[in-house]
This record gives C-alpha cells, sequence and structure tokens, in this order.
C-alpha cells in the first residue's frame, strides 16, 4: 500500500468516526485539523534544523531558512490540505475544485517567493564576502557587484514571470486563453514586442552592461555636467548619485547609446591638476622645492606623479599648472583642495612678490600736475636697450653707384 493509499484510508476511517456530524462539519474539521497539524510540524523542523545549522556555522544556509521559513510553514500546510481534498465528501464536487485550484495556485506562488528570496540572501552573501577579501583596487569588486545584481533583477523577473504564469494555468479559462494565444503566436509576438519596446530595449541593455560593463557600482561618471557615482542598478534603470546627494534615474540603455565620462573604467587612480596664476617675479624652482614637501605631508597623494609647470601666461600674469596623482576620484578633489591652500599660503608668507598685480594706478588731477610739472627724465625715464648691431657685410650698399 502506497503511503498516499494509506493517507487516503486514514482520513476515511477519521470520517467515518465523526458519522453523527453533518458531513460538511465532519470535512472542514478534518481539513483544520491536518492545517494544524502540519504548521506545527514544519514549525518544530525549522527549529530542529537552524538549531543544526547553528552548530554547523552555516550562516548562509540558516539566514536562508530564517527568511523563507513563514512561506515554507504554508507550503506545507497546503499541499497537506490538498492531499486530503479527496477526502472530503461533505462538499461538492465543484466546491472541491475551486478549493484545490485555488490552493495550488497559492502554492506555486509560494514556491516562487520562496525561490526569489533565497536567490537574493545567496547573491549577498557572495557580494559580502567579495567585499570583504582584500583587493589592491576594487574594480574586481565592482564588476561582480554590477554583474550580480543586474543578473539578480533579471532573474527574479524571469521567475516571477515564470511563477505567474505556472499559477494561473492552474484555472481552465486562464488556460484555454494561453493555448489560443500560442496558436496566434506571430501576431501576438508582434503586438507585445511593440507595446513593451521601451521595456525589452532596457532589459536587453541591462544583460549587455552585465557582460560588457561599460558602468559598474560606484563608477565615477561625469553626466550633463555633473559628477555622479553610480548608486544603484537595476533591470530598467540606473541610479547615480551625485555628489550634493540629488539623484539623477537614467534609463539603463542611455548607456549604450550616449556618450558618457567614466572616472574610474580601468583603475580609480586619477592625475589631478591644479592651476596657480603668478607674477613674472615669482621664484620657480623655490615654489617647485615648497610643492614637493607639502606633497610628502599630504597622506592624499599616493607618490607617483607630482609636477609643476608653466603652462601660459600672459600680459600680466604667468599661469601655473600642477598635477598630482590619488588613488580615486574623491581623493583627488580633496587633493587638489590641499595643495591650493598649502601653496597659496606658503606664497602669501614667503614669496609675496609673486602674487599677481596689475602695474596700474588711479591718480587725482593734483598728482596729474605734479608730475607734468617734473623733468621728460622723471615721467619716462630711460630704457636700457641693447647697442645697435652693425650692418652686415652681406649688405647691399644703398647709394647709387659711383662713376
Amino acid at each position: 500500500m502506497s503511503f498516499k493509499t494509506y493517507f487516503i484510508a486514514s482520513l476515511l476511517q477519521f470520517r467515518a468516526y465523526f458519522g453523527w456530524l453533518p458531513a460538511s462539519v465532519v470535512t472542514v474539521i478534518m481539513l483544520v485539523t491536518l492545517a494544524l497539524v502540519a504548521f506545527y510540524a514544519s514549525h518544530w523542523m525549522t527549529r530542529f534544523l537552524l538549531r543544526l545549522l547553528s552548530r554547523e556555522g552555516s550562516t548562509v544556509a540558516r539566514k536562508i531558512v530564517l527568511s523563507t521559513r513563514r512561506s515554507v510553514r504554508l507550503i506545507i500546510v497546503l499541499v497537506v490540505v490538498i492531499s486530503a481534498l479527496p477526502a472530503a465528501s461533505g462538499l461538492s464536487w465543484r466546491t472541491t475544485q475551486i478549493l484545490q485550484k485555488s490552493f495550488v495556485f497559492i502554492a506555486i506562488l509560494m514556491v516562487g517567493y520562496s525561490a526569489i528570496k533565497a536567490f537574493r540572501i545567496m547573491t549577498e552573501a557572495y557580494l559580502s564576502r567579495i567585499s570583504l577579501s582584500e583587493h589592491h583596487d576594487d574594480i574586481i569588486v565592482r564588476s561582480h557587484q554590477t554583474q550580480i545584481k543586474v543578473l539578480q533583477r533579471l532573474l527574479e523577473i524571469l521567475v516571477g514571470i515564470i511563477t505567474v504564469g505556472v499559477a494561473l494555468m492552474t484555472f481552465d479559462s486562464v488556460r484555454n486563453y494561453g493555448v489560443s494565444l500560442f496558436a496566434s503566436a506571430g501576431a501576438a509576438s508582434l503586438i507585445v514586442g511593440l507595446s513593451a519596446r521601451g521595456l525589452l530595449t532596457n532589459l536587453l541593455a541591462g544583460v549587455q552592461i552585465a557582460i560588457t560593463q561599460p558602468i559598474r557600482m560606484e563608477d565615477l561618471i561625469i553626466i550633463n555636467g555633473d559628477w555622479a557615482w553610480v548608486e544603484e542598478i537595476t533591470a530598467t534603470y540606473v541610479v547615480l548619485r551625485v555628489w550634493d546627494w540629488r539623484r539623477h534615474i537614467v534609463p539603463i540603455s542611455y548607456f549604450l547609446e550616449n556618450r558618457f565620462e567614466n572616472w574610474t573604467h580601468n583603475s580609480a587612480a586619477i592625475i589631478g591638476i591644479v592651476y596657480l596664476y603668478l607674477d613674472y617675479e615669482a621664484p620657480i624652482d623655490a615654489l617647485r622645492e615648497e610643492l614637493q614637501e607639502i606633497a610628502k605631508t599630504c597622506p592624499l597623494w599616493d607618490g607617483k606623479v607630482l609636477d609643476f609647470q608653466v603652462a601660459d601666461c600672459d600680459a600680466v600674469t604667468i599661469k601655473i599648472r600642477i598635477i598630482a596623482s590619488a588613488r580615486s576620484a574623491l581623493k583627488s578633489w580633496d587633493l587638489r583642495c590641499d595643495i591650493r591652500e598649502k601653496m597659496i599660503k606658503r606664497i602669501r608668507e614667503d614669496y609675496p612678490e609673486a602674487l599677481p598685480r596689475h602695474r596700474l594706478g588711479m591718480v587725482t588731477a593734483h598728482m596729474v600736475r605734479e608730475v607734468t610739472s617734473m623733468g621728460e627724465e622723471e615721467i619716462s625715464p630711460p630704457i636700457d636697450r641693447p647697442p645697435p648691431r652693425p650692418p652686415s657685410k652681406l649688405a647691399k650698399p644703398s647709394g647709387p653707384k659711383g662713376g
């Protein structure tokens, strides 16, 4: 005798024991009793399993059991009740069919929900383990985060669609509609494709981004003139965090169809630039040595790139270009601010002649009269010019040839 046959026979004996009650009442008592037994049995099984996993030190499995215990208990209760419905004689055939399909529908949804939660816990545990591992650069960590996050959301969507579809197929009306839909699959696929073109484009773009990775989690990019960090990558859109805590919500297909800057694509290290405008009297060699001393005392400098260059000049000032490397873009910003502040302080205290100045002055009318009463030499002092060069021997004589 199989277990199912033995189970149904036991339920029939239980029903016969309460034969003095109405059949519908006996059926309700039987189903409620089985549901309570299954619930408490699953409760004790869950406690035993958690105690066993705590001894073995399996943290991930313990989290999965804790997060799915309620849905699993409901699944066990529904399975037991569905198995007992053939022995329910007090209900009409139509009522029995409705209850059976409703319970199967809920059980399938709970199975899909439990699978999604279990997969989410496993991916979070994997990402936590990767982030805690030692890496000189976080490119590997962010690559794994991007792939796992995007593929996790795509898989959740796929599992959700399949779960709802399978659950709805338990009803005859939905099943017949599905058969007719498959019969006209050409027209249906065309209609669905046109109506969901944007959604499908973003879903396919998410898969492509997970594989090619033009952006990753916590990448620093420039979009619409703003610095922004990639905070979240979903199946259809990307959340960008701006430095002032604003958020840009951008369709994921944007990053495949438009041009943007990614400052941390291959490496987080970056070279920052500082510009100073100084007077022509600035001592370049002394200021270059000052920069070396400042950089050595700055913990944000990674010790790789540092230079002091005269990049340009105009009629009033010279343009100094300072470059310094840092381990990340955020540290580079702080490093540039630190270098700029300390260089200005050194120049103001030790080299005031290097500060830019305009060689013009505003004078009153009285001062103009005093200046004009002075001699011409005092108004326009002589300018030391180099002596004129002797004429070249190859130069032709300017006068006419004598004869």
